[in-house]
């Protein structure tokens, strides 16, 4: 697939591996910083949503426009930043994906002075244009810097960081966006047509100085990067022998397609349950919470997320990553159907645990997808990354199921998600390797 994600098993052309590793470090803590900035800015959507929920007065299913508008870029861009990082270079490419983003945060500001629910749909769709390139351009270098042996678990490593920014980030929103409790459709209704107007304005107008703040912040980001030197990425031959023999494209390979629909529902399942917690735990029945104190408990689900993949990079060096996998998988459909059957805090403290078992999924599902691919990789990383616009469609299926049957039935759809990468982890995933021949 042209302009696809570059190999996983590419090579850092700077330095060899094994007696040069140690000069690894200082890029694998530059990426470090990319990954907690996007985890940080995809995050912060939990935290959007029911501030513009109530600011526009929406349903549940028009909310999660805010995610179908963030992730549908990753399958509309995918392919277009992938191009652009075959011809500006993976370092240039990093620096245009800040400044994209940048870009998205810097729209806030306008839309909430034209309090236009569609310019804000924008604005999450340009930073989210910005993430993609990020991704596209990345992701690569967390591969090829060290032993191809441990891409798994390194970037699952590298993934602790991108949670620890989503733990962050509802912290941020609950400060800066959600700080005061706000009115409801009633309370507006009685209130007069210029102090109404004036409230919506000024809810609106909450996020501009956040986001101000996040677009200046991924300024200086994209131009620190620009004075370091990063190393250079050139293809080889993989090392690994090709399962099943060559075959004509990556759609070739069933266990690919398969991990491909287990991204897309992983992410689906995980953004869903993300975006609904602050309103989840509003309800009466549920915790009752204000908004500021439901996003704080939101950093937490986050917060499992970044443990659990600091503890991942261990056990996944000990048992098979399918095995694995399916474990966590089946026990996030469990605490669902906890957190579905149940009220109160039990409620709450189960929905929040699933984070800590969706800390290896990703990682995981990634590189028992591509495994095995030889030289079509590249196609089969370019298929993945798109996949990840289950974020954008899931979201708005659960909210118009909520919007139907209840918030705390709608998690139904992240259940089924999740028994699907269960059977992933389980039977979906590549054949036994071939033995190399001495």
């Amino acid at each position: 697939m042209a302009g696809s994600v570059p190999l996983p098993a590419q090579r850092a052309a700077a330095a060899p591996l094994g007696n040069d590793a140690p000069r690894y470090t200082a890029p694998l803590a530059v990426l470090t910083t990319l990954f907690f900035m996007w985890g940080f800015l995809t995050c912060l959507n939990d935290i959007i949503i029911p501030h513009l929920k109530a600011v526009f007065e929406l349903s549940y299913a028009k909310a999660m426009l805010i995610q179908f508008a963030f992730f549908t870029a990753y399958f509309v861009m995918s392919l277009p930043s992938g191009r652009i990082v075959t011809r500006f270079g993976y370092k240039n490419g990093i620096i245009i994906g800040l400044g994209g983003a940048a870009a998205g945060c810097l729209l806030f500001y306008p839309a909430a002075a034209a309090r236009s629910y569609d310019l804000f749909l924008l604005a999450l769709f340009v930073l989210a244009s910005g993430i993609t390139l990020l991704q596209v351009a990345a992701n690569p270098f967390v591969a090829v810097l060290g032993k191809p042996e441990t891409a798994s678990s390194r970037l699952t490593l590298t993934q602790a960081f991108n949670s620890l920014g989503t733990t962050i980030a509802p912290q941020f929103g609950s400060l800066l966006i959600l700080s005061t409790a706000t009115k409801s459709s009633a309370e507006i209704a009685r209130m007069s047509p210029m102090a109404a107007d004036a409230y919506r304005y000024a809810e609106a107008a909450s996020v501009q100085r956040p986001y101000l703040g996040l677009a200046a912040a991924l300024i200086v980001l994209a131009g620190a990067i620009a004075l370091f030197r990063l190393p250079k990425i050139e293809d080889v031959t993989p090392a690994a022998p090709t399962l099943g023999g060559e075959r004509k494209s990556a759609w070739s390979y069933p266990h690919l397609v398969l991990g491909a629909v287990a991204i897309f529902a992983y992410v689906g399942g995980e953004v869903s349950i993300g975006s609904f917690l602050v309103n989840y735990f509003k309800e009466p029945s549920i915790a009752g919470l204000s908004e500021a104190d439901g996003a704080r408990l939101v950093s937490l689900y986050w917060g499992g997320a970044m443990v659990g993949r600091f503890v991942g990079t261990a056990t996944l060096r000990l048992w098979r990553p399918g095995r694995v996998l399916m474990a966590h998988a089946i026990t996030t459909v469990g605490l669902i159907v906890v957190t579905m059957l149940s009220h109160g805090w039990v409620a709450v403290w189960s929905i929040i645990a699933v984070g800590l078992f969706n800390s290896i999924m990703f990682p995981t599902i990634f590189t028992m997808a591509i495994d095995g691919l030889g030289k079509h990789t590249s196609q089969g990383s370019g298929i993945l990354c798109m996949a990840i616009v289950g974020g954008a469609i899931v979201p708005v299926v659960q909210g118009g199921l909520a919007d139907r049957i209840g918030i705390h039935y709608g998690f139904i759809v992240a259940a089924l998600c999740y028994l699907y990468i269960a059977w992933y982890g389980a039977k979906g995933g590549p054949p036994e390797r071939p033995a190399l021949v001495p």
